[in-house]
């Protein structure tokens, strides 16, 4: 397919800004792949359509305060410094991106507020891309809560265009968050409470995790007309025996496997057997899913409206059926869903 496919108008107001008062009172467009009914429900609906013996699969990454805002030695002047990834802890080296690229160079020291943190730029990788090294004497757990302390919620400032509040370092983050990596939360868990959880387990609903580190890569602009040629950033994940063993009984049961998102769905298609299962591993994924794509391992997906000309919107499109998800997400913007990280969801089944 091409980008051109992926190319529609999203009316700025469509784009949340802030999240739903409560989590699972978000819209929720239900999307039947074989008849090609649509239906509009709130999100804590969702209990409507499943039974017991399926199996709920969520990402449990945990969203990091990834933005830093340091002071260039000898100027002064202010740089944004977005923390990617660690490269090497014992070295505390980070890949990073910067802004604006134009004052750093390598050499060029920053010091973040009144802090005892140092950063010394080591290495250009990419125009906006830069490797430092932190200057810290305390302890490596130290060390992740200064950062914890001065880092600000990695919120995507070009389409949430507002200033992050206090409110994000809760919001931005899903009730099964638990292993620190991501610098972009997985947004389909968003809508998930205790509450809902709950109610899913009296069905006899198994809620199951895996973890895959959401990188930027996941937004970063597709630049090419022939999506084959367009390449994913890797990213790191790891999928425990116990999902395995939950997610290949209901296949074999013939039970609803259903992704909690975009990134559940990719890592799960990352590591299937020959007699396509889901099989314990860990590691790093590139894959870029694209229609037509045959999916081995869920049959149901959760996901939220995503902008046009997205890596996400074409997988949602693999999964749901490139005319069917195309219909549904102009009829979305026809009933006002809201889009993008804060916005409403979409469950294809």
């Amino acid at each position: 397919m091409k980008l051109s496919d992926f190319k529609f108008e999203v009316p700025k107001k469509l784009i949340a800004l802030h999240p739903s008062p409560n989590r699972d009172e978000s819209r929720l467009m239900v999307v039947h792949r074989k008849t090609g009914q649509i239906e509009h429900r709130i999100f804590k609906d969702i209990t409507d359509y499943f039974e017991e013996g399926d199996v709920f699969v969520n990402n449990d990454t945990k969203v990091f305060p990834a933005r830093l805002y340091g002071n260039k030695e000898k100027t002064g002047a202010e740089i944004e410094v977005f923390l990617l990834r660690e490269l090497n802890q014992e070295l505390k080296l980070w890949d990073v991106l910067v802004d604006p690229a134009r004052k750093i160079r390598v050499g060029n020291k920053l010091y973040f507020g009144d802090s005892d943190l140092v950063a010394e730029v080591i290495d250009n990788t990419t125009s906006r891309g830069r490797t430092i090294r932190f200057l810290f004497d305390g302890t490596e757990e130290e060390f992740h809560k200064t950062i914890d302390t001065l880092g600000e919620t990695p919120l995507l400032k070009e389409f949430i265009d507002r200033k992050v509040e206090a409110e994000d370092r809760e919001r931005y983050q899903t009730v099964f968050a638990k292993n620190v990596g991501a610098v972009a939360a997985p947004t389909a868990g968003l809508h998930f409470t205790p509450h809902l959880l709950k109610r899913l387990e009296l069905l006899g609903v198994e809620v199951t995790p895996i973890t895959l580190h959401v990188g930027l890569g996941t937004f970063r602009q597709v630049d090419v007309e022939d999506l084959t040629k367009h390449k994913m950033d890797s990213e790191n994940y790891f999928i425990p025996e116990s999902t395995v063993e939950h997610v290949n009984k209901a296949l074999d049961a013939k039970k609803r496997v259903v992704s909690i998102g975009t990134t559940t769905l990719k890592t799960v298609e990352s590591s299937v057997t020959a007699n396509n299962r889901l099989k314990a591993t860990s590691g790093w994924t590139d894959k870029f899913i694209i229609p037509p794509y045959d999916f081995k391992i869920a049959n149901a997906l959760i996901t939220n409206f995503h902008l046009p000309e997205s890596t996400l919107l074409m997988t949602t499109a693999a999964f749901g059926g490139y005319d069917l998800i195309m219909k549904a997400y102009k009829e979305a913007i026809k009933e006002k869903y809201r889009f993008f990280s804060y916005g409403d969801a979409m469950l294809i089944l």
